[in-house]
């Protein structure tokens, strides 16, 4: 800390909260209630340095720049005492020119940080009145209602989200080196794919080049494993950077999918500078080639809104995504593709990458590109309204131009979007709609903060992503119904994102009358299983209504909310760990119901992404993997719903209307066959038909009158089963239950569970000569995950499903079953 005289050893990338904790200068910053105690962290300035020995070679390089990939974020950067810059945006990569600052032999290099806090407060001063910021904790940081997040260029979700504590971080977050130059070297490569299909790629790699030395050199380009140059081109450079064009093509290209219509396909080109014939400089990248369009055009109903890539147009099914931890330098390459990993293995092709996080690091765009994950990326603003002068402008400016430039060429970015939930927030031009923002301001100044916001969004942005990309779109603000048309929950046309669910408190049926052309955002919370609470909890805590699980709630009134829902809809356990499991069981059941409202849709309705995927600490949130990766229930519901072939029910009114949906690339005849069960697994009913599963639309096969079925059976004791094959293969199965899970009138299963241990798996048999409803499998102290949870076990089926190991033998008696038949036994 800046004044004090004692130094500790660090670590880069770092943050000056993981390095405390390293030293034992500060606990645990997530464990408990340790967040309240450790606000005092960003009110200080911190001071890094290290030295470093040149030997008497390097000092003789031509050129030798400083590198600062990441400094998060006000900072001066010293070397040898003498003054190099002054930084002030965690987002951008700051390059200087170091050659006369460095001797030969020992160097010191000395970065401050200075504190956020100071900083936004003396330019909340100087702007003379706050702006919008609604979820800045400022209260939690001890700053009252002084919102000062939106005056600094940081990942916004630091002060804190309806998700996530308030830690807001100084620190090198990413890597600091020296780049030595002779002559020249590659600095940026673009791989502009001009058009792209499945006889040609036609593609100009533009290169800049930072010359020291002007004269002639050669730039060839090649392909992995051959050796001979695809296109090379002389160029005569002059001093600085230099950018030149080398068209080339590819005959037959193997192209690049989202997952689940093809391979993830990636060619990976080199280029070679060289002088004369001693190359001089090398860089290679992995690059998917592919097509994209966002298609927007009129119909009868109002605007398209989807995604087209090589021609085929494509569904996009998936969530959004958070960074994955409040301290950045915590998160793993492990831990970056358990997330993506899991999106794929769950069906996905797209995720959002939001704007009140982080532009990600590099791992995770080359981990999207290989499981074939399309993003949706925003640029990092996020519910709130920004300065608007020419320092604030500047600086996001050359933020985005240096986030596109490094990540343009990524096969798996399918959109840049200005922000996230401004537009429908603000509202401007019409003062009954938005989030009551505008009434807080004087004419005068709404003016000002409508003019700095559509500078920044419908001038600068778009005109980046022109100039740097030319081959995505740009979308102002999420949601929007068009540009300059706000977005609302009835929209026809753009993306939406519906609360109506949750904060609205309205019933799970409206999943089902409100679906709109992309359905960017929903959710619902639940809370993290048991063996992830006893990490961060003491068992005194395990009440939801405690001071430690209170304070790991941000959205408010979540915790009742939870409850809220569940007296509605299912039993409410005592037993804490059961309430949990319900938390889990009923937040899977809504965004299912969500995803598959949306399918039935198909074409009106081409994305569901729900909220969200991950968190950033533990705690209670609406994400489907917690803190510590375990999969929720809503995972496991999720990979079943966005499957290749799903069916959808449809309630309307008393009627049942059951759609096929389909992202198979060609359309089939198929069975259908439905049965009306009792708990106890005998057929009441049942038909067998064919349909035809179309790759364009969600397909009505049939329907079925709830009243009508009510008077031969109590509906409280059956279940619609529904089973889609072609031939003898089976392509869905699932079940529909017509009255609410506690009215559900289930019997006791008693599950049979044959243990056994092969290839290193748990392997476990299970059957029930009764309906087991959401059997929840799990092993005390095991990460590992089954193969599937929280599943419904019919009667008489047998269910095989297994583990990994977690290092030791796991007995018949260390693998816990629950069901929803136990909760509703005992409540």
């Amino acid at each position: 800390m800046k004044g004090e005289s004692e130094w500790l050893p660090a670590e880069v990338p770092g943050c000056v909260h993981t390095d405390l904790l390293k030293n034992d200068k500060i606990p645990e910053p997530f464990y408990r209630n340790n967040e309240k105690n450790l606000q005092w962290i960003d009110k200080k300035d911190w001071i890094y340095r290290c030295s470093f020995v040149l030997d008497s070679l390097q000092p003789e390089h031509n050129k030798i720049l400083l590198n600062l990939e990441g400094l998060d974020t006000y900072t001066k950067v010293v070397l040898n005492g003498q003054f190099v810059l002054e930084t002030d945006n965690m987002f951008r990569n700051y390059r200087k020119d170091v050659t006369h600052y460095l001797v030969t032999g020992n160097n010191l290099l000395e970065i401050e940080f200075i504190s956020p806090i100071t900083e936004g407060l003396k330019k909340l001063e100087a702007l003379g009145y706050g702006l919008p910021a609604v979820n800045d904790l400022s209260e939690i940081g001890g700053l009252g209602d002084k919102k000062v997040s939106v005056f600094t260029r940081k990942a916004p979700y630091h002060y804190g989200w309806d998700w996530g504590p308030r830690f807001v971080t100084m620190g090198i977050w990413r890597p600091v080196e020296l780049i030595f130059l002779d002559k020249a070297r590659i600095d940026n490569i673009y791989y502009k794919q001009s058009l792209i299909n499945t006889e040609e790629a036609i593609i100009d790699a533009i290169i800049e080049v930072d010359a020291v030395i002007a004269g002639e050199y050669r730039l060839e380009l090649y392909k992995e494993n051959e050796p001979d140059a695809i296109a090379a081109i002389d160029a005569e450079l002059e001093s600085g950077i230099n950018s030149i064009t080398i068209p080339f093509s590819i005959s037959s290209p193997e192209l690049w999918w989202p997952n689940g219509a093809g391979q993830q396909h990636l060619y990976k080109f080199g280029t070679r500078l060289l002088e004369g014939n001693t190359v001089i400089d090398t860089v290679s990248q992995h690059i998917g080639l592919r097509s994209v369009e966002l298609i927007r055009e009129p119909d009868s109903l109002g605007k398209s809104f989807y995604f087209r890539i090589n021609g085929e147009n494509i569904f996009a099914k998936g969530a959004n995504y958070i960074p994955n931890d409040n301290f950045l330098n915590l998160v793993t390459a492990e831990k970056y593709e358990n997330i993506v990993k899991s999106a794929a293995e769950s069906n996905m092709n797209m995720l959002r990458v939001w704007g009140g996080g982080i532009y990600e690091n590099d791992i995770f765009y080359e981990l999207c590109d290989r499981y074939g994950i399309m993003l949706w990326h925003d640029f990092m603003f996020a519910c709130s309204m920004y300065p608007g002068d020419d320092a604030f402008l500047e600086n996001a400016e050359q933020e985005a131009i240096d986030n596109v430039k490094r990540l343009r060429n990524h096969a798996s970015i399918m959109l840049w979007c200005g922000n996230n939930e401004i537009d429908v927030a603000w509202c401007e031009g019409d003062m009954d709609c938005g989030w009551s923002w505008k009434q807080q301001y004087k004419p005068e100044q709404r003016t000002e903060i409508w003019k700095s916001y559509d500078t920044l969004f419908h001038n600068i942005l778009p005109d980046i992503v022109e100039t740097y990309d030319q081959t995505r779109a740009y979308w102002p603000s999420s949601p929007q119904a068009d540009w300059g048309v706000h977005s609302n929950y009835n929209s026809t046309t753009g993306d939406i994102h519906y609360w109506g669910v949750w904060h609205g408190n309205e019933p799970f049926s409206s999943y089902f009358k409100v679906i709109g052309r992309f359905m960017s955002e929903y959710g619902f919370q639940s809370f993290p299983d048991m063996q992830s609470i006893r990490k961060f909890t003491l068992p005194h805590d395990w009440d939801i209504n405690s001071e430690v699980l209170l304070s790991h709630q941000r959205s408010g009134y979540g915790n009742q909310r939870i409850i809220d829902y569940m007296e509605k809809l299912y039993p409410v356990p005592d037993e804490f760990s059961e309430l949990l499991y319900v938390s889990q069981v009923m937040q899977a059941e809504a965004i299912k119901s969500a995803i598959l409202a949306h399918r039935a849709h198909k074409p009106y309705c081409m994305g569901s992404l729900y909220w969200q995927i991950n968190d950033c600490w533990p705690g209670a949130s609406w994400s489907s993997i917690d803190y510590y990766t375990s999969w929720k229930a809503l995972q496991f519901f999720a990979k079943k719903a966005y499957a290749p072939v799903a069916i959808s029910f449809f309630p309307d009114g008393d009627i049942v209307r059951i759609f096929i949906n389909s992202d198979l690339d060609t359309d089939k005849i198929i069975d259908v066959h439905y049965a009306i069960k009792d708990f106890s697994g005998t057929v009441l009913s049942e038909e067998t038909m064919n349909a035809t599963l179309e790759y364009e639309r969600a397909v009505e096969v049939f329907s079925i009158k709830t009243e009508q079925l009510s008077k031969s059976h109590p509906i409280s004791e059956i279940f619609l089963q529904i089973d889609l094959a072609e031939g003898k293969k089976t392509l869905a199965s699932d079940c529909y239950f017509f009255e609410i899970p506690k009215n559900l009138k289930l019997p006791s299963a008693n599950i049979s569970a044959l243990v056994k241990t092969e290839n290193n798996h748990l392997v476990i048999e299970l059957s029930s000569e009764k309906l087991a409803k959401n059997v929840y499998l799990w092993v005390d102290g095991c990460s590992s995950r089954f193969s599937d949870n929280y599943f419904d076990l019919l009667p008489g089926e047998k269910k095989i499903v297994t583990m990994p190991l977690c290092g030791q033998e796991i007995s018949q008696n260390e693998v816990h079953i629950l069901t929803m038949n136990t909760i509703l036994q005992q409540n």
